[in-house]
């Protein structure tokens, strides 16, 4: 019998994001009878809530090292190297497959100081990005430069994503795969919750139209945007409700504009939440405000629980919508507009719910079954060149 062939994914954080789901179904999915596969992450979580205790109840390995933080610490970040390398060795890891920004530096540079056989990186949205200091912009982008020198294969999760990073001289189209971020259809468009409990729960009532979000309540996300869209919206449609799934630093800004904008009644706002099916069932519309992305994962759970979407057009976002068929697409930054396709929504229930059945109809793309075997088919590919 074959020795089963040992791989690590370093992540910076197990926070409730798309990144961090992505990685944690790989470790669950890949084959076990082939792959002896854990997760190292640092200890930080916050706002946004842990996955660390979900990672725990699926039985996952999980290496917590103390000196990986999100924040620029050299002391911290030399300690988090060195112990990487010396866990690597002594692991005797064939594969590093890293996730995030931090963790796929440092994690990729101590797997080659390991002499780890094959090195991959999954980028689920670049570290840079255009609403940053140009010097801040031109470091990420050099640091991903130099990496990728010892990087086997950069897996994106949306082809817009190779489009941006050869745009900044990142590699060439070949050390590109793109990989799309599965998620669980067989939880979304199935809720175990009547779509009637759920809005009783939250004292919604059954006969109003509501327009809901999925998100972390940070800056990237642009939640006060959502809100802003929320207040126009509310003046045309007055009995629209709204909710907002999630938590984050931005929470106390969320509330405060709510309520100066007058919609805070009408505005659920959930905290997080492991029913995130049945609440996407409860909604009638789905919106999303983000500033950037890689390809937001929640899109897809949107498409199968078969809701028409309105996202603003940030990388990946364009994969997963076209544009007048399952939704529509608006810049980012500009709530006037999200709120505006909303509402042609809103009076146009015929186009509502065709948009949510292509939706539905095209979503098969995204399945966590479909990322892992094609991620296994990259480590297999990947050993045979060894």
């Amino acid at each position: 019998m074959n020795a089963k062939i040992r791989v690590l994914h370093p992540i910076t954080r197990l926070i409730i994001g798309g990144a961090q789901e992505n990685t944690l179904l790989t470790a669950a999915l890949l084959d076990k009878a082939e792959w002896d596969v854990t997760v190292l992450c640092g200890p930080q979580t916050g706002s946004e809530g842990s996955l660390i205790e979900t990672a725990q109840e699926w039985g996952l390995a999980l290496t917590i090292e103390p000196t990986l933080v999100r924040e620029i610490n050299p002391l911290k970040d030399l300690l988090a190297l060195l112990r990487m390398v010396r866990l690597m060795r002594q692991g005797n890891y064939t594969i590093v497959h890293t996730h995030s920004s931090k963790a796929g530096i440092l994690g990729r540079w101590a797997a080659k100081l390991a002499g780890v056989p094959i090195i991959v990186h999954t980028i689920h949205g670049w570290g840079h990005h255009d609403r940053q200091h140009p010097l801040i912009r031109a470091y990420y982008i050099l640091l991903e430069k130099l990496t990728l020198l010892i990087t086997d294969k950069l897996i994106v999760v949306s082809s817009l994503n190779t489009t941006k990073g050869l745009a900044d001289g990142i590699g060439r189209a070949e050390d590109y795969v793109v990989i799309r971020s599965g998620i669980e259809l067989g939880r979304f468009g199935h809720p175990q919750v009547p779509r009637s409990e759920t809005r009783a729960t939250w004292g919604i009532p059954n006969d109003v139209a509501v327009v809901g979000t999925v998100t972390r309540l940070s800056p990237q996300k642009a939640p006060l945007d959502f809100v802003r869209a929320a207040a126009l919206i509310a003046q045309r449609h007055p009995q629209t409700w709204f909710m907002m799934v999630g938590d984050g630093p931005l929470r106390g800004e969320v509330e405060a504009l709510a309520a100066e904008l007058g919609i805070a009644d009408r505005l659920v706002l959930t905290g997080l939440r492991r029913d995130v099916p049945e609440l996407m069932a409860a909604f009638d519309f789905f919106a999303l405000s983000s500033l950037w992305e890689g390809l937001p994962r929640v899109l897809p759970q949107a498409m199968a629980t078969g809701l028409p979407i309105v996202a603003t057009a940030c990388d990946g976002s364009a994969e997963a919508i076209t544009d007048g068929e399952n939704g529509f697409l608006v810049p980012p930054g500009e709530p006037a507009q999200l709120a505006e396709r909303l509402c042609q929504l809103l009076a146009d229930p015929a186009l509502a719910e065709q948009m949510g059945v292509t939706g539905q109809d095209r979503v098969d793309e995204f399945s966590d079954e479909r990322m892992v075997a094609q991620i296994t088919a990259l480590y297999r590919e990947l050993l045979n060149q060894r």
